[in-house]
Formats: C-alpha cells, sequence, structure tokens
C-alpha cells in the first residue's frame, strides 16, 4: 500500500492521488495539517531524503519565518517541521520502506505500473 501525506489543497498532492486512483494503485492520503502523526514520521522522512530534500525554502512559511527560524533547518529540522507542517515539501510518498518526496513522471511512472 502506498501512503501519500500532503495537504488536501495542495495541486501536486491532487495529482499524485488522481494519477493512483487512475491506475488502481491501492493507496492511503494523510493530510499532513490534521491527520499525520508528523512526530513519528518526519525523523523517518529525514532519515531516508535528508533535510534538503524535505524542507520546501521557496513555500510562504518559509519566507515568513525569521533568521533564528531558518536557521533550524540546519540544527533542528525535525522539530521546524512538525511545528511548521507547510513546510514540507509535498507530496511525501510511502511506498513500502521507500520515501521519496514529490510528484515526477519518474515517480508516476514507478508506483503506476506497479
Amino acid at each position: 500500500m502506498i501512503t501519500i501525506f500532503g495537504l488536501k489543497n495542495c495541486d501536486t498532492c491532487k495529482k499524485a492521488v488522481k494519477a493512483l486512483q487512475a491506475n488502481t494503485v491501492a493507496h492511503e492520503f494523510v493530510d499532513i495539517r490534521t491527520e499525520a502523526d508528523l512526530a513519528d514520521r518526519v525523523p523517518v522522512w529525514l532519515e531516508a531524503v535528508g533535510s534538503k530534500a524535505l524542507i520546501n525554502t521557496r513555500s510562504t512559511t518559509w519566507r515568513g519565518l525569521d533568521e533564528a527560524q531558518r536557521e533550524r533547518a540546519e540544527t533542528d529540522p525535525a522539530a521546524l517541521l512538525v511545528e511548521n507542517p507547510t513546510l514540507i515539501k509535498r507530496p511525501v510518498i510511502e511506498a513500502g520502506s521507500a520515501v521519496t518526496v514529490g510528484w515526477s513522471d519518474v515517480i508516476e511512472q514507478g508506483l503506476t505500473s506497479r
């Protein structure tokens, strides 16, 4: 089973869910604001992909952080992401023990061919 972590109003997350549904791939969508246990998931994601891949430094949320908060991206990225879920690049996809971030044609091909 594939689990997609994202936001319900995120266009990229919607595209991922739509592609999986069109290919009848079993999946579950988990909203990172309301349904995800980020305290447990974020460390796993950071271990798998690293903070550079997981933290969205192009987001409105990132631009709204002060310098001290931004420095936490280097010193304590897990706490920063748990406190600010919209900083997480989306979608985060768990397929078994594999974790990927984002949705691209390559990921779509790999996941929908299952």
